[in-house]
């Protein structure tokens, strides 16, 4: 099949935050080519824009398939409106020229089924972004950036539920909602009070809860040694006792491995995934290294330490180079408290991953995110994982930032940041 890909780079005198503020606006009126313009949402409730152009009776379809506002970049792919095309797939990128003006570049990558239909479909293609990105210049210059005023949120109530034995799971929990559950999944080094400013934002758009996984805090270990489908297991449990129909898993490092598992296993329950600071885990890691990996972290639990004798090493891999005084005290204490058994019981399960992920599994929304300053998860490393998901499923719905001034655990050291991105991602999923 014929395929060509459409190239436009422009450079544009004004700032790149200027420019982006206008051409991150998916929905926006700002090219000079649209007539009118709506946003719709799929039944993931995946952004789609629906826009007529002057001249044309045509409507044209088109959804977005990727968005970071830190890397100033989004995707789209065509759904309806152009004759003669099997695959539409476009991207903007805006980046700085060096000199305080931006770069945007913007992309097509077009499937057609001869090469004349091809040919008009590109031509007619370069023409629309040339005029964009000339379009740009001029919104950019008369944008005024507005303070965001926003909403004080109602206080949230806070609820303490045990359940079952064998193992015990303890949760914190909101009021009950309608619509589904946003399970927050904590760390190897963590727990669930890690969660806290995270389930306060999250309990006003639906109803939240945050895990202490099998043997922290107040959950117990289980009677064998965990392996990930009794995590998955745990998960379906909640997921029965609190009423959910649909889950939204939010995850970090660990947490984020763990909710990925479930993902692989039972896709039809997430409303949407949330992945911080990792995803895949040690399931793509040689046998060596994994081996590697297990041993180094046994060897002081093997000469009788505690995680609470190591802890203050830990946190100095966790915490990023300007985490307060009071971040990497509670990253301690969150340490400090971790059994030994429970510890050694996480490693081992974490360095036994039983699959591969497949990422065309991953059929709902997804928000990926990592610290700017992460050593475990770096963003180079996790905006690849990003890529490769966006370019494995069918048809993606992605969006990947980089925390800003943060290490691993993002969330803890900047929540403001954290939870803004968290709640425009939950705010759009159908209740």
């Amino acid at each position: 099949m014929p395929r060509d890909r459409v190239q436009i780079i422009g450079q544009r005198p004004a700032s790149p935050e200027a420019v982006w503020a206008i051409a991150g606006d998916f929905c926006g009126k700002w090219h000079p080519a649209i007539a009118g313009i709506r946003a719709e949402h799929d039944a993931r409730g995946s952004l789609i824009r629906a826009f007529t152009v002057h001249g044309e009776d045509t409507l044209y379809r088109e959804q977005l398939t990727w968005f970071s506002d830190s890397d100033r970049s989004l995707g789209y792919t065509h759904l309806e409106g152009i004759s003669g095309v099997d695959r539409y797939d476009g991207r903007v990128t805006v980046s700085g020229d060096g000199a305080g003006g931006s770069l945007v570049e913007w992309t097509a990558d077009v499937d057609a089924p001869d090469a004349t239909r091809l040919a008009g479909i590109c031509q007619g293609t370069k023409v629309i972004f040339e005029a964009g990105i000339a379009a740009l210049s001029d919104r950019a210059r008369r944008h005024e950036a507005v303070p965001s005023r926003q909403r004080s949120p109602a206080p949230v109530t806070f609820e303490d539920i045990s359940l079952g034995s064998q193992p015990r799971l303890a949760l914190t929990a909101t009021p009950r909602k309608d619509g589904p559950l946003c399970l927050f999944l904590h760390g190897i080094g963590g727990g669930r009070a890690n969660w806290l400013p995270q389930l306060a934002a999250a309990g006003t758009v639906m109803r939240a809860a945050a895990l202490d996984l099998r043997g922290y805090g107040d959950s117990t270990l289980g009677a064998e040694p965990s392996v990930v489908d009794d995590y998955c297991a745990d998960i379906l449990r909640i997921r029965e006792a609190l009423g959910a129909e649909r889950l939204v898993l939010v995850g970090l490092s660990y947490g984020s491995w763990i909710a990925t598992s479930f993902a692989m296993r039972h896709p039809d329950l997430l409303a949407g995934l949330v992945l911080s600071g990792g995803c895949t885990g040690m399931s793509e890691a040689s046998h060596e290294e994994r081996e590697a990996f297990r041993v180094s972290r046994r060897v002081p639990l093997d000469a009788g330490l505690a995680p609470a004798d190591f802890a203050p090493d830990v946190v100095k891999v966790l915490a990023g180079p300007n985490a307060s005084v009071e971040v990497k005290e509670q990253l301690l204490r969150s340490m400090a408290a971790i059994p030994a058994a429970t510890y050694r019981d996480a490693l081992m399960c974490f360095t036994d991953p039983p699959e591969r992920f497949d990422f065309s599994r991953l059929t709902m929304p997804v928000l990926m995110m990592t610290g700017e300053y992460d050593r475990l998860a770096a963003p180079d490393e996790i905006r690849g994982v990003a890529t490769r998901i966006h370019a494995d499923a069918a048809l993606p719905d992605l969006r990947y930032e980089t925390i800003r001034d943060a290490g691993h655990v993002c969330n803890v050291e900047q929540p403001e940041a954290y939870n803004r991105i968290l709640l425009d991602f939950l705010g759009k999923l159908p209740q």
